[in-house]
């Protein structure tokens, strides 16, 4: 989707341990982060890792996705261990936006982010 719609910005912010956790030998991780990087180069894509040192944060309740249509209309999607829930509510994702930019805020910038992904494979 991220190719299909080059004039759409995606947005992702994932925790640093999700690159540092082993899925396998040095070579498949190598290739994991390659293809994060592949991926997250386009223009319309930022990535921002949050570091290790950012402790605890607003979104820890488990992963997230926020839309917004092209009328402007918000949507959320919070996933758990057993079930997912679309939440349309305006107040609700209200709340989840602002949680999401705070998030935003702690994490590296997209420059930072590319350089301790190059940093990791390096040290694999």
């Amino acid at each position: 989707m991220m190719r299909e719609r080059p004039s759409v910005p995606f947005s992702f912010i994932v925790e640093e341990h999700v690159f540092r956790r082993r899925f396998g030998d040095a070579e498949a991780m190598r290739r994991l982060i390659d293809h994060v990087l592949e991926l997250s180069a386009p223009r319309n894509v930022t990535l921002q890792v949050v570091p290790l040192s950012a402790g605890l944060h607003s979104c820890l309740d488990g992963p997230l996705q926020l839309l917004e249509t092209p009328v402007g209309q918000r949507l959320a999607y919070s996933e758990g261990q057993k079930n997912g829930r679309l939440i349309s509510d305006a107040k609700e994702t209200s709340v989840l936006c602002l949680r999401y930019d705070t998030l935003r805020s702690q994490a590296l910038n997209p420059l930072e982010s590319r350089a301790l992904l190059e940093r990791l494979r390096g040290e694999l």
